[in-house]
């Protein structure tokens, strides 16, 4: 009686055991592997160098970072970008562009910092200069020295030389400022937007000299503190004398802005360089670390 009943439990059992044995293999059968998706293109070095750049911009400049690694990145952001600033006003344009040369990444990182302050200003000068020279003559062929993100020759109509230290875009001359592959007495307007970083920054005045036609303008923005002697800045009259000696005269000074100084030079049809000229010291214009 025993060994019989035991037999019916081993089959009940074997027959439970084969049918869930059946109902896994049917179930792990209908399961089928979802189709691979098509892989995409990799972006470039240069868009992976300019989105790693602007996400860093992007936690400081959008919503305030709540996690720790988020406020970890935009501290990181902000104290590479003051490294970057105070290594453009403190070196030579020589130096300053060797260094980003063999550091192309870094000068993106510097560029999304400088956007980022930018954007805090109420009125940025390049917009100023930008409508400017869209109420002059629009034949006129433009110099932008230290162009950025080459705002000017995206927003007129003029030829514009954009000339920078580095640069992604094609249409931008890579180069030291104070030598630049333009001909002689080549363009109309020379434009200094905010660019007078390097201690040489005399020079770069020299080039866009030579580079002028008689009688081209010469527009020059700089940050306030730099040209107000009372917090150590250099005399706007001084600095304005210096250039007129280079062979400029003095159209106008706005200096109803806050934040900045716009100088309108025009070089004058003949005149003879001063030797020796001497140049006030601009101070650098460096940012506290927060």
């Amino acid at each position: 009686m025993e060994t019989q009943q035991e037999s019916t439990a081993g089959g009940r059992k074997r027959r439970r055991r084969g049918g869930a044995g059946k109902r896994q293999k049917a179930s792990s059968s209908s399961q089928q592997a979802p189709p691979l998706a098509a892989p995409s293109e990799a972006p470039s070095q240069p868009e992976k160098r300019r989105r790693k750049a602007g996400e860093s911009a992007a936690i400081s400049k959008g919503r305030k970072p709540t996690s720790l690694l988020e406020k970890m990145r935009a501290r990181l952001a902000g104290g590479h970008f003051r490294m970057l600033n105070e290594k453009l006003y403190t070196c030579s344009g020589q130096d300053a562009f060797d260094y980003f040369k063999s550091e192309p990444k870094l000068f993106d990182v510097y560029h999304a910092g400088y956007q980022e302050q930018m954007s805090q200003w109420p009125e940025k000068p390049v917009n100023v200069i930008i409508n400017w020279l869209k109420s002059h003559n629009k034949s006129w062929t433009v110099a932008d020295f230290g162009c950025g993100n080459a705002a000017v020759a995206k927003n007129v109509k003029n030829k514009v030389f954009s000339i920078d230290l580095v640069s992604d875009d094609p249409s931008v001359i890579s180069c030291d400022m104070a030598h630049t592959p333009l001909e002689p007495s080549s363009v109309d307007v020379a434009i200094f937007c905010l660019s007078l970083m390097g201690t040489n920054f005399p020079s770069y005045l020299q080039e866009a000299n030579r580079v002028l036609k008689p009688s081209g303008w010469l527009l020059i923005a700089e940050v306030r503190s730099r040209l107000d002697p009372n917090t150590g800045g250099a005399d706007p009259d001084k600095f304005a004398e210096a250039i007129s000696q280079l062979g400029f005269s003095l159209v106008s000074k706005d200096m109803n802005n806050k934040m900045f100084v716009l100088f309108y030079f025009k070089k004058k049809e003949k005149s003879k360089v001063v030797e020796n000229i001497d140049w006030p010291q601009l101070k650098p214009c460096l940012y506290k670390r927060r």
